[in-house]
């Protein structure tokens, strides 16, 4: 069959669009990493090996998650022994035929841009997300929400193809490059068959196989957009408590306790238990709900039991809280190693290098000290000074390497030690304040009580960014409590919880606590 009776039998099908008949243009959006030049190489390949004359152009954005590569391909029908059509060098504004976004907001950033529109844009989109500095950079729940973009996409597009074809390529032992080219095999919107996609594939010498496997299952959800395969997320069940039999028995006895409170507190309980127990020891799970069962008897079930349910929630984040023990802990654990390996894809035989950046302050060395000591320390301007020399430098520890390994490792194992120093004292005295400070407010005013022990969201992280939640913190309970007496004081408590999460400078918060002065 001729090129010519190829392109008149697939628009009698109606699987082309008759304007694709003539030049053919195509669009990538892809960030670092995603394989967007590479999958660009395989449809410049595709296209002529169907007898198509063919260009491909790349410009990069400002960096990798401010502006994503534009790639961009021109083809058309071409005869050997004919002049080769003049291609753009750049899609234009309401001009693209076929859009792939290698992440949904990709997608959206093509629909603002003018790239897809509904007279001709078939839109083929990964409903992943991978976040973009902005969206990180929020101290509280900053992502963007991917419905609106789906919602945009459905009006802006000709033809909307949507799926996790991130997942695809995981599932499949591949990346998103392969996937993505088989969701653009699988809409038939380029008038090629199946295997000439496919010995682009092998034509590239790399990964052939993996590729393939992830090629073919994007282009099975393409192609069936109804009976998308893209698997769910695994249930994040707890794994099974284990150990010796004395403690076993030390922690049925705690898990006895948690299944005796009521069902709503008991929900977040557990998960709190485990958190404390395994930031610290058996007795400290103790601890945990013996301030639990403070908040319990200052609970009713005609409220139902919401204070108490916060509370669990929210003591357990106060508890187990980032010091320089944790953080060494965390780095060393072996599921964390195979967790960077798996991400990184790290093959059988290959070496994998790891640096980690390590930055204690001043503050955190002297929150290592005994309680008395490290307090007469921290309270010496001279002494702080001179710490912040010696250690406020930011610095690289290789633990692929036995020493830096093996001094992290030392470091996390100091939880003996945890409850003897300055920073564990530090923590409980706030801890304690703080829960007096919100169930003084039961009596008087349910829902501000509630709304304060919320506030410990605040908090969070390590060094810097510890202290900076902690600033935040004591500046939100100190503007509610200006405003205590007042009937609306717990929903002012939570806008003033909400703009403390806004930015990171804590512009916002400074409006909202100027806004309660003017009236307090």
């Amino acid at each position: 069959m001729t090129l010519h009776e190829t392109l008149s039998d697939q628009l009698g099908k109606g699987t082309l669009d008759p304007r694709l008949s003539g030049i053919i243009k195509l669009a990538i959006l892809a960030v670092g990493g995603q394989g967007g030049g590479v999958l660009t190489g395989w449809v410049e390949d595709v296209a002529r090996s169907q007898g198509y004359a063919a260009q491909a152009t790349s410009v990069a954005g400002v960096s990798q998650r401010t502006g994503a590569t534009v790639y961009y391909v021109e083809m058309a029908p071409h005869r050997p022994g004919d002049p080769v059509q003049v291609f753009s060098l750049m899609p234009a504004p309401g001009d693209v035929d076929i859009m792939i976004a290698a992440e949904m907001m990709e997608a959206g950033r093509a629909i603002i841009r003018g790239f897809v529109t509904p007279d001709r844009t078939t839109l083929i989109a990964s409903t992943h997300r991978a976040l973009a500095v902005s969206e990180k950079m929020v101290p509280g729940d900053g992502i963007a929400p991917a419905e609106e973009v789906r919602a945009a996409a459905e009006i802006a597009a000709r033809r909307f193809i949507a799926a996790d074809f991130d997942a695809v390529a995981v599932r499949n032992g591949s990346v998103i490059s392969a996937s993505l080219f088989g969701a653009l095999a699988g809409s038939g919107v380029l008038p090629f068959p199946r295997e000439a996609f496919e010995a682009a594939i092998r034509a590239s010498g790399k990964g052939v196989e993996g590729s393939l496997r992830a090629f073919a299952a994007a282009f099975e959800v393409a192609a069936n957009p109804a009976a998308e395969a893209v698997a769910a997320p695994p249930s994040r069940t707890a794994t099974a408590v284990s150990g010796p039999a004395r403690l076993m028995a030390q922690w049925n006895a705690l898990a006895a306790r948690v299944s005796a409170l009521p069902e709503p507190a008991a929900e977040m309980a557990m998960p709190g238990l485990r958190k404390v127990v395994e930031f610290q020891d058996l007795a400290y799970g103790a601890e945990y709900l013996d301030r639990l069962a403070t908040v319990q008897a200052r609970d009713s079930a005609e409220k139902g039991w919401v204070l108490t349910r916060e509370a669990a929630k929210y003591i357990a984040n106060a508890m187990a809280y980032d010091d320089v023990i944790r953080v060494a802990d965390l780095k060393t654990r072996a599921r964390r190693f195979d967790r960077i390996r798996g991400e990184m894809r790290v093959k059988d035989g290959n070496l994998l290098h790891l640096t980690e950046f390590f930055h204690p302050r001043a503050e955190e060395i002297v929150g290592m000290f005994p309680a008395r000591l490290g307090a007469k320390v921290e309270a010496s301007p001279k002494w702080m000074a001179r710490l912040t020399r010696w250690f406020d430098k930011g610095r690289h520890l290789r633990t692929d390497s036995l020493r830096a390994f093996l001094m992290l490792h030392v470091l996390g194992g100091l939880k003996g030690w945890r409850r003897r120093t300055l920073r564990h004292a530090q923590e409980q005295a706030h801890l304690a304040r703080w829960l007096e400070t919100a169930l003084a407010e039961v009596p008087r005013n349910y829902d501000l009580a509630v709304e304060l022990i919320r506030c410990r969201r605040l908090i969070k992280g390590y060094s810097d960014t510890h202290a900076r939640g902690l600033s935040k913190f004591d500046r939100v309970i100190a503007a509610t409590l200006m405003i205590a007496g007042r009937d609306d004081a717990a929903d002012w408590c939570r806008r003033l919880r909400e703009a403390a999460l806004k930015d990171e400078e804590g512009k916002a918060l400074d409006g909202a606590i100027q806004t309660i002065r003017s009236f307090a």
